[in-house]
């Protein structure tokens, strides 16, 4: 019985014919493999990167090749990576059958050496893109793309991120030249008011090219500043007048003690607002805060997350955590992390908080969904 289930999990899904497409997408140029089934020769082709009246004559060349009909379907796939979803989006509108993958989830020799070059990696996508179509789903994991209303969504936080990123770029390169003549930044004050008053160690005043860097990077700072002021912004003015399902969302994560406008937008428009999950494993998964234990006759050990999944969701869930220890003492969650790390070092509590990170995902996840607010949690005012 066991084994008639395990074969028919791999049954062909369909017996019409397709043809069997993988590309390898690079900055310059493209890698089309083509096959129409396992006892046909792949065959390989290449053309400029991004050329899709080219890309449409090999597809038909290739039918011609494999004696295939003009209306036979075409089954493709590619790694997630600098592209994004645009292929996908014109695959589709074009009448393919497309899959983009998760890189990280391509299976590969376990050999200490394995030899790695397109052609390869051409021929390996086409054998997994006919086993996944065969019913051997998971040969790898497909990547859920977001329409584009959906991907536009994710540019303001992304964008506020960033700038805050290169703001503390800036002030640490400012404090870095100043720290070198032995000053401090000054606090709570304008440098450029500044700069023409600072003296070295010895009373003399700052050499004009270094003083003339200074302020340039503190002009740019100024700038960022004001960038992620005017972003703020936005977020807020979006947040209290627009009317939408993932606005809704988002307003109601404000509610959450410990949750504050940055994470719950970050948590909705990243992860809640266009994603379907139907159970806690998914969750945690997409976040890239799955276990990977090892286990191997009887050595037995535990490799720390996966990291495979979305890393900016992953880095907001562990500030998040950091603050509901703060401001949900009270909650079930807290006290589970204080009894359980609470009392160990600062290694123990850096691994308890990523713990804390993906239970609370999974609670806000539930609250989305059901409405059930994590246990002993408290509400806003």
């Amino acid at each position: 019985m066991r084994a008639a289930t395990r074969s028919a999990e791999y049954t062909t899904h369909s017996t019409a014919p397709a043809l069997y497409l993988a590309f390898e997408l690079g900055v310059e140029e493209w890698k089309l493999g083509f096959t129409a089934g396992v006892p046909t020769k792949i065959r390989v082709r290449v053309i400029p990167a991004r050329d899709v009246k080219r890309l449409a004559e090999e597809i038909a060349t290739a039918k011609r090749r494999f004696t295939l009909a003009d209306n036979t379907l075409v089954r493709s796939c590619y790694e997630a990576g600098p592209e994004g979803f645009w292929l996908h989006r014109h695959l589709e509108t074009v009448g393919i059958d497309n899959r983009v993958v998760d890189s990280s989830s391509i299976e590969v020799k376990r050999r200490r050496r394995r030899a790695k070059s397109d052609g390869l990696d051409v021929r390996s996508l086409l054998g997994m893109l006919m086993r996944y179509h065969a019913g051997e789903a998971k040969v790898w994991s497909v990547v859920k793309v977001p329409t584009v209303e959906e991907e536009d969504r994710r540019q303001l936080h992304r964008e506020l991120r960033t700038l805050k990123q290169e703001r503390t770029r800036v002030m640490n390169r400012i404090r870095g030249l100043l720290a070198t003549q032995g000053l401090r930044l000054p606090q709570r004050r304008d440098l450029s008011a500044v700069l023409d008053t600072m003296q070295l160690w010895d009373g003399s005043p700052l050499p004009a090219r270094l003083r003339a860097r200074l302020q340039r990077e503190w002009e740019h700072a100024k700038f960022l500043h004001t960038k992620i002021l005017e972003l703020q912004r936005q977020r807020y003015a979006a947040i209290k007048h627009e009317r939408s399902e993932v606005m809704d969302k988002v307003r109601a994560l404000l509610h959450l003690r410990g949750i504050g406008e940055n994470s719950a937008w970050v948590y909705v428009h990243e992860f809640f607002g266009w994603r379907e999950f139907d159970n806690r494993k998914q969750v945690g998964a997409a976040a890239g805060l799955a276990p990977t234990p090892y286990q191997s006759g009887n050595d037995s050990r535990e490799q720390g997350i996966s990291k495979a999944g979305s890393r900016h969701i992953r880095a907001v869930a562990i500030e998040t955590a950091w603050c509901w220890l703060r401001y949900q003492p009270k909650s079930q969650l807290s006290r589970w992390f204080d009894a359980r790390f609470g009392h160990g070092g600062p290694r123990a509590r850096k691994i308890g908080i990523v713990a804390l990170a993906r239970k609370l995902l999974i609670e806000v996840w539930r609250f989305l969904k059901n409405g059930t607010v994590p246990e002993g949690a408290l509400l806003k005012g």
